[in-house]
């Protein structure tokens, strides 16, 4: 199910120069699927916060991982508690929770030098962090911290040596004036490292890194961005291996996988997109990857599908397969786990069944571990199984009218 080489152009084509690959994901497409703060002011920061507490000891991951994403305010708000209820009476299983989001703010209050520098710890979203993962530990719902590398506007700006630089000065920024931090940057990964080293104590079980890439812009737009801290010779892709062989060593050392979260369509082509991300490099050196196989993000015609969006099914199965492809040739076992769509962009209204779909998809090529990705942490529980229900149909969401 490789892709051809005039598919592979026409990805180039369409995604690239048009930015839409993941940039959507902040856009005002996502209408009301975007998450609202359930807090925008700062909160006072307090006194530091006492990490060093024995946190429980690590939870192994379940045998077949089934997660939702929570933002740092879903995580640090009353929601919290109806998605802890909601993984009491489904199959849910794990909580992938933001700790360092795309704003660079932190979820707690970090001790690490950076953090404390830059002023990371000026917008906290939760103020009883450990309270909440003693409750996950307690439930048996395992915890993983997601962070944010590159794109962290707060630390290129507090960081200036350490940014993306427009060629006529100052910050260069992407089309949503997000300001990054240069990727070839090693210090900017040990940031990463850092932080999620605080997170294992703290009691978090697995850190997932995201945005462990460069920008996805326009090539015209790239031509103004700076990378100073790019070795001679050194692309896009050779950035990216040697930081991600960088943060592996890190997180090895605390017994933890690393864990990656990658475009899906790195599953279906040879090249990098213009982003570092080549699928050979990232399971040969990752533990568990996390390709977002979102079908609203496909373009017209996609693997043959006239509308991607429409035909969740069919657009994860061919992204897995050619996944699992790629990892046979290979000769890795590294862990696929897809981060499936469980909001709407444009039409259709994902509604239960489509997310089942995609689900069902995973499953039917013996992919039993996924996370549900919705901005806001909203989930309808008809979306899932009781527990342990294994493969027993697709639960209350058969009928696409659901």
């Amino acid at each position: 199910m490789a892709m051809t080489p005039r598919n592979i152009l026409l990805l180039i084509a369409c995604v690239l120069p048009s930015g839409t690959g993941w940039a959507t994901q902040a856009s005002a497409d996502w209408g009301d699927e975007l998450a609202p703060q359930e807090g925008t002011a700062a909160v006072d920061s307090g006194p530091a916060a006492d990490i060093t507490w024995p946190a429980p000891p690590l939870l192994p991951p379940p045998a077949a991982v089934r997660a939702v994403y929570l933002n740092a305010w879903v995580f640090g708000g009353k929601r919290f508690y109806n998605l802890v209820a909601l993984a009491d009476t489904t199959e849910v299983n794990a909580f992938v929770i933001d700790i360092k989001d795309d704003t660079g703010y932190l979820t707690y209050r970090s001790s690490v030098p950076t953090a404390i520098e830059i002023g990371a710890n000026k917008q906290r979203r939760a103020r009883d962090t450990r309270e909440r993962l003693r409750l996950l530990h307690a439930k048996g719902i395992y915890p993983i911290a997601r962070i944010v590398v590159a794109k962290d506007p707060l630390l290129a700006q507090e960081k200036m040596e350490w940014s993306v630089r427009h060629v006529d000065g100052g910050l260069w920024r992407d089309r949503l004036d997000f300001a990054w931090v240069d990727a070839y940057h090693d210090s900017v990964w040990i940031y990463a490292a850092d932080l999620a080293e605080e997170a294992i104590r703290m009691g978090f079980s697995e850190i997932q890194f995201d945005y462990v890439r460069f920008p996805d812009e326009p090539k015209a737009m790239m031509k103004s961005a700076v990378f100073n801290a790019r070795r001679e010779g050194e692309t896009t892709r050779n950035g990216v291996a040697r930081n991600l062989r960088l943060l592996r060593d890190r997180m090895h050392a605390l017994e933890v996988p690393l864990t990656i979260d990658v475009f899906g369509m790195t599953a279906s082509t040879t090249v990098d997109l213009g982003i570092g991300q080549v699928w050979e490099d990232l399971v040969t050196t990752a533990d568990v990857v996390l390709p977002m196989v979102y079908p609203s993000h496909y373009y017209h015609s996609f693997y043959g599908i006239k509308y991607p969006n429409s035909e969740p099914y069919r657009v994860v199965k061919h992204a897995l397969a050619d996944a699992l492809e790629k990892n046979a040739e290979l000769g890795v076992d590294t862990e696929i786990r897809p981060f499936l769509q469980a909001f709407t962009l444009r039409k259709p209204r994902y509604t239960p069944w489509y997310i089942r779909e995609q689900i069902r998809a995973a499953e039917d090529l013996g992919i039993n571990s996924w996370v549900l990705w919705n901005p806001r942490g909203v989930y309808d529980p008809r979306i899932f199984r009781p527990p342990e229900a294994g493969r027993q149909g697709s639960g209350a969401g058969d009928s696409e009218g659901s």
